[in-house]
């Protein structure tokens, strides 16, 4: 049966209940003639985006917001406020978009509008007791059961060829890997797309970091002979480009303008080549290869001082830690605030602040209550280690909506975002294991490193450096240089940009731009994030508030 029969068909026999029932990505709305209500709900994480306005006498929904703009009753302008959180990367909660009166379905929830009220409720909160206890077995094997059954899932509707994204890491490369050895069961291909610098490029990348993914992506697919691997490599055009065109699609902001370049750079190419499904691995550092280093803080919370010490020792003689990352990550979710924050500025010369990474103006933060409102969220913009594995990781996954970037995907360029390492079912599993299962004897990732063992190069599960995709981003900023210039010097009179960011300080950062160092902390902050998220949010503000400018 299609899938709306099938859902109704749930609904018909427990409602609100069929939510424990379903699983996979999705977004719906649903009609109860016999209560009168109308149901809106989303997905576990809100893969799939799902809006809505509610006027004086009607309600209107829609996947994306140009959807109910499509309505005169509907206003058009920015909800600046939306906009100022996430430019402080304050997690996403709540039912506000980044447009006036439109409001968002968040992930995991859904909504019951009545004629008298409109409810969110939440439908997906797990919780270590409703998950139980792994009861024993081979957590390995069992991890490799639940990865095969996401990826088999995510190949729904895949023909003879399916699109991946393949880095140096062991999420996307075991994602990639997977599908290589299911599509070869039924004959089938998988492009497995590398994002690389420029040819030629010689810069480097930030202390622990791969400049060029190219040579450990190559070995997982040279494993699969049905793996064809294809490098996009940067091209240095200017990183401002297809903000246009990114704000048509998205309906919100971009977040990192410097990935939107390599991102939008494969879909392209992936649509030229046919393909309509691309497999990601997006999420997998918080399931199938989380770290497990929370579990040092949980064995000094219950004063098991042998376990803590032999682990710590593991630990350091690995290689993986030092003793002053040890003690970090085992003291500081217990330290006071003051305390920490002053260890971090003695270690780095520095703290992290908002307007170190946002550009905004001090008096707006002050005057939104950015920092009360993080803290409410859970965001430390010191990021302080924290203390429960269960509560960061599900905090993750909740952080951001990414439900726009896979419709935009889809519209712009009919490809069909997947990640399988969002798998309801897999994400339960791994939530339910303790958290000695990822970090055992000194050995970070522990169960994902046995778990890919038999689909993996050594060299992919042994690394510990990061990817640090779009290494050459500053050749993509240099481009921009005078585009940046003309949109920041036409945004001192539109108030919902000069009263959020400091125009004066992004336009020294163009005036004052460096020749060399782009790998650097500060350089980093100043430029890749303050000055490029900065002009990304400007420019939103200016296209939604539909000005002449």
């Amino acid at each position: 049966m299609s899938d709306a029969t099938f859902l109704v068909q749930a609904w018909e026999r427990w409602e609100e209940s069929s939510f424990e029932r379903l699983y996979g990505e999705y977004a719906f709305a649903l009609w109860d003639a016999l209560e009168r209500r109308l149901i809106l709900a989303r997905d576990h994480l809100g893969t799939r985006p799902l809006h809505f306005h509610r006027g004086r006498d009607f309600v209107a929904f829609a996947s994306m917001p140009k959807g109910l703009h499509a309505l005169p009753e509907v206003p058009y302008a920015p909800d600046e406020i939306k906009v100022a959180e996430l430019t402080a990367l304050i997690p996403e909660q709540g039912v506000r978009s980044f447009f006036q009166d439109i409001c968002r379905v968040e992930g995991g929830h859904y909504v019951v509008i009545t004629r008298e009220r409109t409810v969110s409720r939440r439908h997906w909160d797990p919780a270590p007791v409703s998950l139980g206890q792994w009861r024993g077995g081979d957590a390995a094997e069992a991890m490799r059961a639940h990865l095969d059954d996401a990826v088999f899932a995510c190949l729904r509707g895949v023909g003879g060829n399916v699109g991946a994204h393949l880095s140096a890491g062991m999420d996307s490369s075991a994602v990639t890997a997977t599908a290589a050895r299911l599509m070869e069961a039924r004959g089938g291909r998988v492009t497995a797309f590398t994002a690389v610098p420029r040819a030629g490029y010689s810069g480097s990348p930030p202390p622990g970091r791969i400049a060029d993914e190219s040579t450990l992506a190559r070995a997982t697919a040279g494993l699969y002979s049905n793996i064809d691997h294809i490098l996009i490599a940067g091209d240095g055009r200017s990183i401002t480009d297809g903000w246009d065109r990114a704000f048509f699609l998205l309906d919100r902001p971009l977040l990192n303008p410097c990935n939107d370049l390599w991102w939008t750079a494969i879909n392209v190419d992936a649509s030229r080549r046919g393909l309509s499904v691309m497999l990601t691995g997006e999420m997998g550092n918080m399931t199938i290869s989380f770290a497990g280093l929370e579990l040092l803080p949980e064995l000094w919370r219950k004063w098991a001082w042998p376990g803590l010490w032999r682990e710590a020792r593991a630990l350091v003689r690995s290689g993986n830690m030092r003793w002053r990352g040890v003690f970090a990550a085992t003291l500081g979710p217990w330290m006071p605030e003051k305390l920490w924050i002053e260890l971090q500025r003695r270690r780095s010369g520095s703290i992290q602040q908002f307007e170190n990474y946002t550009a905004m103006r001090r008096r707006r933060i002050e005057e939104l209550r950015l920092a009360h409102l993080a803290a409410e969220r859970g965001l430390d913009p010191s990021y302080r280690p924290r203390r429960d594995a269960f509560e960061s990781r599900l905090w993750v996954l909740r952080r951001f909506d990414k439900g726009n970037f896979q419709k935009a995907a889809l519209a712009g360029h009919g490809i069909d975002q997947r990640d399988p390492t969002i798998d309801r079912r897999l994400i339960e599993f791994c939530l339910s294991l303790p958290t000695s299962e990822f970090l055992r004897d000194g050995e970070t990732r522990a169960l994902g490193k046995r778990a890919l063992a038999d689909r993996l190069p050594e060299d992919v599960l042994a690394e510990r450096r990061k990817g640090y995709q779009a290494v050459d981003w500053h050749e993509g900023l240099c481009a921009a240089r005078g585009q940046l210039a003309e949109e920041l010097g036409r945004l001192e009179d539109l108030p919902a940009v000069a009263g959020l960011l400091d125009l004066e300080r992004l336009q020294s950062l163009l005036v004052d731009m460096p020749d060399t160092g782009w790998e650097t902390r500060n350089t980093i902050e100043k430029y890749r994030l303050a000055l490029l998220r900065g002009g990304a949010v400007a420019h939103f503000l200016r296209r939604a508030s539909r000005t002449n400018l």
